[in-house]
């Protein structure tokens, strides 16, 4: 988009539900950003209109996730299934193949989605099976998403009706694992971390934080020679709340997920997480 005349209702609306702003206020983010979502997000932050978290989970297209471990429970694997309406998504027969697609997946070990495509289910490729699941379902059907990880112990998890999975690795396999790992899932699958650490974030987000901050405290009228400090103040906010091992236990408020992990067995923690919602 390039002109205001591009900018629809639609993309107004859309923009109002990903954010919470006022509708004059996203179509006045929308035609500053040139129509750019992820720009217009940004302008409404920077002037202080009360914005969800840009990382919000998008609206969704049809379909489900799948979350599954190996037999070891030493890797694991999320995939996203689409379709076209919730009445298919809801099907047993469509569940059923999605999760035939996660058994080939943990039988197999492929390590991305063309490989996983090209793998054998049943007597045809994957990639054929889908085209023939088209065919007898009547709406487009496809693969939009592949997660693998891997570490010394994998927990899966998955939410709201197959609607969201997570894969959360740890780095030892205590006795009580599986609860622990479930615990953890949960606290992604509600906190939706962006990574596992502080020293995890890439630079770019980290950038735009920090640009953020600044516009927002300079329209506070803060002096500059203070905009720096109080800059780094709301970044590590920003990890506190945005980082998996700083952010605050859902369950236990009072202890943060390291520290939950340490009260289990000192210096247990999450290697990886991978987290599938659908249709983000």
């Amino acid at each position: 988009m390039s002109t205001t005349a591009q900018i629809s209702a639609a993309d107004v609306n859309k923009l109002r539900q990903q954010t919470g702003a006022g509708m004059m206020d996203c179509k006045k983010a929308l035609t500053e950003a040139n129509g750019d979502f992820e720009a217009a997000i940004d302008y409404l932050r920077k002037k202080g209109a009360k914005v969800a978290a840009s990382r919000q989970d998008r609206e969704a297209t049809e379909g489900v996730v799948i979350s599954r471990t190996s037999a070891d429970e030493k890797v694991g694997y999320i995939i996203e299934l689409n379709c076209e309406t919730d009445f298919v998504a809801k099907n047993a027969d469509f569940v059923a193949f999605a999760n035939s697609i996660a058994d080939l997946a943990v039988a197999n070990n492929p390590n991305d989605l063309d490989t996983l495509l090209s793998l054998t289910l049943g007597t045809l490729k994957l990639s054929d099976a889908i085209i023939e699941q088209t065919g007898k379902i009547g709406e487009k059907i496809g693969i939009s998403k592949f997660e693998k990880i891997a570490g010394e112990k994998v927990v899966a998890y998955i939410h709201g009706n197959y609607r969201l999975g997570v894969l959360v690795a740890l780095n030892a396999n205590p006795e009580n694992a599986n609860e622990v790992g479930k615990d953890i899932a949960m606290q992604i699958a509600a906190m939706n971390p962006v990574a596992i650490d502080k020293s995890d974030v890439d630079s770019r987000t980290i950038e735009r934080e920090l640009e953020i901050a600044k516009e927002q405290i300079r329209a506070e009228g803060k002096p500059e020679e203070m905009v720096e400090k109080i800059a780094q103040g709301k970044l590590n906010k920003f990890y506190k709340e945005s980082t998996l091992l700083n952010q605050e236990f859902v369950k236990d408020s009072s202890k943060t997920i390291t520290q939950f992990l340490n009260d289990v067995q000192k210096d247990l923690t999450v290697t990886a997480f991978k987290r599938v919602a659908l249709g983000a």
